[in-house]
């Protein structure tokens, strides 16, 4: 590479040129404690994982205006709660959550339906209460959880069909 102008290099010195060193050092190897070899690691209150989770804040917050809760509950906890199922659903897939994900999540749970049944609105009660709150960790994984594998793989529109005459088993609910 030439020297600029003002360098003070006299001009009867050798061109400089790049050498190599004598050692060449090893390769990276990545060798750090929190390093995840193999798959994601599954267990009690790990959740499920998955790419863009963060989206769902986005999610929830454009469908507050179409969550109906009964007198007792708060828009907060449905949309927790809920939340963490259309996460469980979206990582199944191995991918970022969508609408669809959290459309399934609320339809399962009446959140979308005018008229809930009356069953189906005390259990909610019971179990989304507080879940809002970020010290409920426990409670809101305890909802996604119980939803069967089976209900999270039908489409939205099937959920949203079948709620109101067997809402126990899409949710899992047992008494």
């Amino acid at each position: 590479m030439a020297a600029p102008r003002f360098a003070p290099v006299p001009p009867v010195e050798p061109v400089r040129y790049y050498e190599s060193p004598d050692v060449v050092p090893d390769g990276w190897q990545p060798g750090r404690p929190g390093e995840i070899e193999g798959r994601q690691p599954a267990g009690d209150r790990l959740g499920y994982q998955g790419p863009d989770q963060g989206y769902i804040i986005t999610l929830a917050r454009r469908a507050e205006g179409r969550v109906r809760v009964s007198a007792g509950e708060s828009i907060d906890d449905a949309l927790r709660g809920c939340s963490l199922i259309a996460l469980r659903r979206a990582s199944m897939f191995g991918r970022a959550p969508s609408v669809y994900d959290l459309n399934l999540a609320l339809a399962l749970w009446g959140f979308l339906s005018d008229a809930p049944p009356a069953d189906l609105v005390a259990v909610r009660k019971e179990l989304f209460i507080g879940v809002g709150h970020v010290h409920h960790y426990k409670e809101g994984r305890a909802i996604a959880d119980m939803i069967p594998e089976s209900t999270l793989r039908l489409s939205p529109d099937e959920v949203a069909a079948q709620f109101a005459t067997q809402w126990r088993a899409l949710t899992g609910y047992a008494q």
